[in-house]
């Protein structure tokens, strides 16, 4: 019998990349009210009147391109992630996996984890920088599973959280070890490091002061009170400390953010900053995703395919993705850290 458990957390993949899965997948995903935060009348009728309707064939064309024979590679990362993890633990540990949406689902995993009553349950969400819609759903899910499925008279294990790690030297660290040689050899004009975007309602609410967020340009140069929970400070943070732990020069990196469904999301956008960086010169483009621990979709489909696309019509030279730490050894060594630092604290 273990005496700790662990559970890794990402956010969640289809089952395959049919339109029926997908939209299975998609249905789960943007029923969530942090997702989609709006009115549930409006909410209803936005997914189940135009976003079912037409996204998941467009979806699901996109998961072909990069589906492997053994499956979902952000699926397939991950579980090299949580076995890595729990051999770098040692036996007294059991380490799971799970997803927010799609499978494997929080609730089944919880209770496998729970079976053999650990005396504490350290939560890991695989989110680099906090948002509400990710770390914070994903949270809130299982907190709620272990509250149904572990009875009080038999003990709840106790519950502990690795906070975001945007700025953990380990974190950097892992993508130095991933992207420095990758880097050298391929000599980019210039580095881009490309974040999911959030809608910007979504930042602006997590303000204190109602004031700071997006206010102005600099609004995000240091992280402090006013924007300690704030995701967009965070990836600019992340960014800072790449910067550093790969010896690049500031004036040649910029932060951008791909993946958005809307204008009223948060700025730069990544597929306009590309011209802007085409008209300046740049011909060789190097790209790291810091807000994805694996690669998957918006890394692999979005960045390698359709960025690389655009960045050849507009006559760059060459586009380099640097992969995300994976199940890398020293993101293996960051995670079981953390773990253990989080089960010792208190």
């Amino acid at each position: 019998m273990t005496t700790r458990a662990a559970l890794l957390l990402n956010l969640g993949t289809p089952r395959s990349p049919s339109v029926p899965d997908v939209r299975r997948y998609l249905a789960e995903f943007l029923s969530d009210p942090r997702v989609l935060d709006m009115h549930p009348v409006a909410r209803a009728l936005l997914l189940h009147g135009i976003i079912l309707r037409t996204r998941p064939k467009k979806s699901a064309a996109a998961y072909r391109e990069i589906w492997r024979d053994e499956g979902s590679p952000l699926l397939i990362e991950s579980e090299k992630l949580r076995d890595a993890v729990a051999g770098a633990l040692g036996s007294d540990w059991s380490v799971g996996l799970a997803m927010r949406y799609g499978e494997p689902a929080i609730p089944a995993v919880v209770e496998s984890l729970l079976a053999g009553k650990p005396e504490r349950l350290v939560v890991v969400p695989l989110f680099p920088q906090y948002a509400t819609a990710a770390t914070g759903s994903a949270l809130a899910r299982v907190f709620e599973v272990v509250g149904e499925r572990a009875a009080p008279a038999a003990g709840r294990p106790e519950m502990r959280t690795v906070p975001a790690f945007y700025d953990d030297p380990a974190w950097l660290r892992s993508w130095a070890a991933v992207g420095a040689e990758a880097l050298q050899a391929f000599r980019p004009d210039h580095v881009l490091f490309s974040y999911h975007g959030l809608p910007a309602s979504q930042i602006r609410a997590l303000d204190p002061s109602g004031t700071h967020c997006l206010a102005d340009d600099g609004c995000c140069d240091r992280v402090g009170p006013a924007n300690r929970a704030c995701y967009r400070a965070q990836c600019f943070a992340t960014s800072r400390g790449l910067t550093r732990s790969l010896g690049l020069a500031p004036e040649d990196c910029s932060t951008s953010f791909q993946s958005r469904l809307s204008d009223g999301w948060i700025r730069p956008y990544t597929d306009q900053v590309l011209p802007e960086l085409a008209a300046r010169g740049v011909k060789r483009l190097a790209i790291l995703c810091p807000a994805f621990v694996a690669d998957c979709l918006e890394t692999l489909e979005e960045i390698d395919l359709r960025l690389a696309e655009q960045w050849r019509e507009l006559g760059g030279e060459a586009l380099h993705r640097v992969p995300c730490p994976n199940a890398h050894e020293s993101f293996v060594d960051a995670v079981a850290g953390w773990i253990r630092s989080c089960d010792a604290s208190g």
